[in-house]
Parts: structure tokens; sequence; C-alpha cells
């Protein structure tokens, strides 16, 4: 018993949610749906396989080794 007033609660809230509208970023919406550059530059990683040497086992198998592992019919 009492799980009522949790349960208004929740539909207060959810409809709260369901029903407002947060301040939104039209420009932001705007440039990202334009496909304009953003001022916010994206780092990507580049993989350097140099520093991966050092750690690297040459002597285990390859990683393509567990391909075959399902069972066939």
């Amino acid at each position: 018993m009492g799980r009522g007033r949790a349960k208004a609660k929740q539909t207060r809230v959810a409809r709260e949610l369901k029903y407002s509208s947060p301040n939104t970023d039209l420009t932001a919406l705007q440039r990202e749906l334009g496909g304009q550059q953003s001022t916010y530059s994206a780092h990507v990683a580049q993989d350097d396989d140099a520093e991966d040497d050092a750690y690297d086992d040459k002597w285990a198998p390859d990683d393509d080794a567990d391909d075959g592992w399902a069972a066939t019919r």
C-alpha cells in the first residue's frame, strides 16, 4: 500500500516532461541540420600501431582464429 502517491507523482512528472517545451537553441539546431561547420572541432583519434608493438606478443595466435567457434548443423 502507499503506491498511489508515488504513482501520482511519477504521472505528474511524466506529464510535465511530455508537455513542457524546454529552451531550445534553434541556431545550434539549424547549424547541425544545415550541415555547416560548427565552432567545435571533433577530436579524431588516430590508430598508432607503433605504440602497441612494445606490448604485442608476436607468438600469440591471430585474433581471427576464433572465427569458426560457432557450431555448425
